[in-house]
């Protein structure tokens, strides 16, 4: 990692097995875009040591430990230095030392099976419109009901401050502040109150479950409306909840604040953050001050309802299954995140993928990297602070594109996404952090390892206690040998649902949205069904689902989930990668019944009946 030339690959082996090498041409200009980031002239410390208990200490310099602890100028590491992040001082400067567990956390023996829900389109009859935390809560409590111990959640993360938000959970303005389009309104203490005043609103919101498609622009309006009467009426600033706002403040530390008065600014300069006034880019400029301060009342309001999803998320975890969280490959150049960590990114490049069996074109996300060596001097805030975020609640967490760990595909700014070149990032520190956050939080870790993945990236993420994803149309081998160490699915949210392959649908839904229908693709996917099923191709679809995931059920793998769209035979498919909002409404076609009819669905008792066979709790 010492030098730009070691990071940005010059050779790389692609999905088909064959050696490709980056042009020079392409690695110039991922090097430009990752700029002159290299330190001053002069010696200085490494920015970052990963040390253990006993390992010797430069002399001349103090050690103080993660709580404050001063244990001065020392030459050996004590033998009892606990995990943590510590700081050394020298005269040349600071080092972060970090101590962590050598693996994640993963509790012994752990044979789960559950469910994995796309929150925004799993509605209740109380929703406005959209599938809220109290849906959550919900959905949690009769996955508790029919013996499900894992609920599998789509990101929360907050869209960039804009009257139509970003569909996408996976292009989020933070990963680390919740949505305010996931809260529960009628939930909020102090709404009962003014019940009279909400109840316009009520109705409206209600309303909005009648369009089969999640309309998050009337959504967004309608909520904020109702929230802004609670906040008025004083609930917002009772001993209550400022005592809650505290504890949160005192959780995630100053970007608390920081996130309202972006919220807040956002709201005055609506959307990128990038086309605002000069001196409000800046998030650390006096400017943004004054304007904060000048919006005290509206950057309050925006604290106090971090705290009300953060206290949702927490009801909802505490019905009995772990809820595992998914945190995004990356987020909006234009939101927040991008906002308060402007040093640490890459200017000129996005995040994306190379040519592969989804893409022979490859991929780009519009998502920006950050350098390694900016990540790695900044002591790695932005990653802890994310996983401290997105770990509060959690049982679980799955990593999308987990091989981001250890390299990204940066494909420079006008380019094909074919010209990218892969930068290696520092992998043992990075997984160092993550077993460390992971152990702290009580949560197991999936990294989503599909794609393009380099040689010995599945057996180090093991080796870490860091569960794989098998995904059963992409593997030839049945699910009677997957490994341990693994998260065993059907498909993804970017692929067909079973119905959708078995009978046809999705082909014709792709022909609708105006992409070529890729029937190699179906194809395969339908023989994959039918190998792992063993059923004719005229077998009924309910009768496939069973069948195939009775075959997961059977795995050895630590978890299994299956899709509330499976449960319910549906045959659309949440996203249909390579569309636009003009083409097909990806991640916003509601289930087409309310969750509060799944614990009388015949089908759905029969396929968790089949899960729950095959993967008894302790309790049976």
């Amino acid at each position: 990692m010492s030098e730009r030339g070691e990071i940005i690959a010059r050779r790389w082996i692609d999905a088909f097995g064959k050696e490709q090498v980056i042009s020079d041409a392409s690695r110039q200009a991922v090097a430009a875009a990752m700029g002159d980031d290299a330190p001053p002239p002069g010696v200085h410390p490494d920015p970052v040591r990963l040390v253990h208990p006993g390992d010797p200490v430069d002399a001349g310099g103090e050690v103080t430990l993660e709580d404050g602890t001063a244990l001065g100028a020392i030459d050996r590491l004590p033998d009892d230095l606990p995990p943590g992040y510590h700081h050394l001082a020298t005269d040349l400067g600071e080092q972060l030392l970090i101590l962590a567990p050598p693996r994640c956390h993963l509790p012994d023996g752990l044979r789960a099976w559950g469910w994995s829900a796309q929150l925004a389109t799993s509605r209740s009859r109380a929703s406005w419109g959209i599938g809220d935390l109290d849906d959550l809560r919900r959905l949690a409590a009769w996955s508790d009901a029919v013996g499900a111990s894992v609920l599998q959640v789509s990101p929360l993360g907050a869209p960039t401050p804009r009257s139509r938000p970003e569909p996408s959970p996976y292009f989020p303005a933070s990963r680390r502040f919740r949505s305010v389009l996931h809260l529960a309104v009628p939930q909020v203490p102090g709404a009962q109150a003014i019940a009279g005043q909400l109840a316009p609103l009520v109705a409206a919101g209600e309303a909005l479950n009648t369009d089969r498609l999640v309309d998050r622009e009337r959504v967004l309006a309608t909520k904020l409306h109702a929230l802004e009467l609670v906040w008025g009426s004083g609930a917002g600033k009772t001993a209550t909840a400022q005592a809650g706002i505290e504890v949160l403040r005192h959780d995630l530390g100053d970007a608390l604040h920081q996130w309202a008065a972006y919220a807040a600014i956002g709201e005055r300069h609506e959307g990128d953050w990038r086309r605002w006034p000069e001196p409000l880019r800046n998030p650390a400029g006096t400017e943004v001050a004054v304007l904060a301060a000048e919006l005290a009342d509206r950057v309050a309001f925006h604290e106090w309802v971090q705290w009300l999803l953060d206290e949702q998320l927490r009801v909802a975890g505490e019905q009995g299954p772990a809820l595992v969280h998914d945190l995004p490959i990356g987020f909006d150049p234009g939101g927040f995140d991008a906002w308060t960590w402007q040093q640490e990114l890459a200017n000129g490049a996005w995040l994306g993928a190379p040519p592969d069996l989804l893409s022979r074109e490859g991929q780009e996300w519009g998502l920006p990297p950050f350098s390694p060596r900016r990540l790695r001097a900044a002591g790695y805030r932005p990653f802890i602070e994310t996983l401290r975020a997105v770990l509060r609640h959690a049982g679980g967490l799955r990593i999308d594109h987990a091989a981001g760990l250890f390299r990204a595909w940066w494909v420079p700014a006008g380019s094909a996404s074919s010209l990218g070149a892969y930068v290696r990032y520092p992998s043992e520190e990075l997984l160092s952090v993550l077993a460390l956050e992971s152990v702290r939080a009580g949560a197991w870790i999936v990294g989503e390892d599909l794609g393009t993945i380099e040689a010995g990236v599945r057996e180090t993420l093991a080796a870490r206690d860091i569960l794989s994803m098998r995904v059963v149309y992409f593997e030839e081998a049945p699910p009677a040998t997957y490994p341990y160490r693994a998260l065993a699915v059907v498909g993804t949210h970017d692929l067909p649902t079973v119905a959708g392959i078995w009978t046809g649908a999705d082909l014709a839904d792709q022909e609708r949205a105006g992409v070529p229908p890729d029937h190699a693709g179906d194809r395969l996917l339908h023989d994959a069904l039918g190998r792992i099923t063993g059923l004719p191709a005229e077998a009924d679809p309910h009768d496939v689902i069973l069948a195939a995931y009775g075959a997961l059920a059977g795995a050895p793998s630590a978890v299994v989930t299956a899709t509330l769209e499976d449960a319910l035979a549906l045959p659309d498919r949440v996203n249909l990668p390579g569309t636009i909002e003009r083409q097909r409404p990806n991640w916003s076609i509601a289930l087409p019944r309310p969750i509060d009819d799944l614990e009388g669905d015949t089908f759905a008792a029969k396929l968790a009946a089949k899960l729950r066979a095959a993967r008894p709790s302790p309790a049976d």
